[in-house]
């Protein structure tokens, strides 16, 4: 296997698999702000290669909304529910993703409320808390 050429860049070097993809957010104060379900490229056009020497892709956003959940029970996520949450929104990059403070209200429980009131409410015993 051939090493890739080291290219000189600015910013910070990611590859989106590793250190994106399925990271969970958490906000300023270190609470659960969602899942990076997918991202929101500049640079590129889709399904056009990228040529040789150009520049690479730069990410705009953060995509955020529960998308496994919502594959397994049927198909995909309305684009409404998927949050977009700006890249220069994001404080650091490691075993999770941090948010800097922001005034942006993140709606990380919207899949919660729809199993509840669409399946889970249906199940004997599911519309209040055991006693």
């Amino acid at each position: 296997m051939t090493d890739l050429p080291v290219k000189p860049h600015r910013g910070h070097l990611l590859d989106a698999r590793l250190h994106l993809l399925d990271r969970q957010l958490l906000d300023d104060e270190d609470d659960p702000a969602g899942i990076v379900d997918d991202l929101e490229l500049s640079g590129i056009e889709l399904d056009k290669d990228i040529p040789g020497g150009t520049e690479g892709p730069q990410v705009t956003s953060l995509l955020a909304g529960h998308v496994v959940a919502a594959r397994i029970f049927g198909g995909q996520p309305p684009m409404s529910r998927l949050q977009a949450i700006p890249w220069n929104l994001v404080a650091s990059v490691g075993v999770v993703v941090k948010l800097k403070p922001t005034d942006v209200v993140f709606d990380s429980g919207w899949m919660e409320r729809w199993l509840r009131d669409r399946i889970i409410k249906h199940i004997p015993g599911g519309k209040h808390a055991a006693e």
